[in-house]
């Protein structure tokens, strides 16, 4: 879960929670809208940690490779034309 998802849980979340003032029989829709901004922060959360240890990673490993290169062919130099 990225953060763009992460922060659209969160406002659909909210928007059940504080906005929404319709009674459903089976459903209670508060509840959902609170299950959602948990879910959200604690998406957000993760990536949000998830991005600091992998940029830390990134930046203590540095690949190096070595590969050996024949030298190229060159004519003898001849000063003379």
């Amino acid at each position: 879960m990225g953060f763009g998802t992460s922060i659209f849980l969160i406002a659909v979340g909210a928007v059940l929670r504080f906005a929404v003032h319709v009674s459903t029989h089976g459903v209670n829709l508060h509840t959902i809208g609170v299950i959602l901004m948990v879910v959200g922060v604690a998406g957000l959360v993760l990536s949000l940690l998830w991005l600091t240890v992998l940029a830390d990673r990134r930046r203590r490993s540095v690949a190096y490779e070595e590969r050996a290169v024949a030298p190229a062919h060159r004519p003898p130099y001849d000063p003379a034309p």
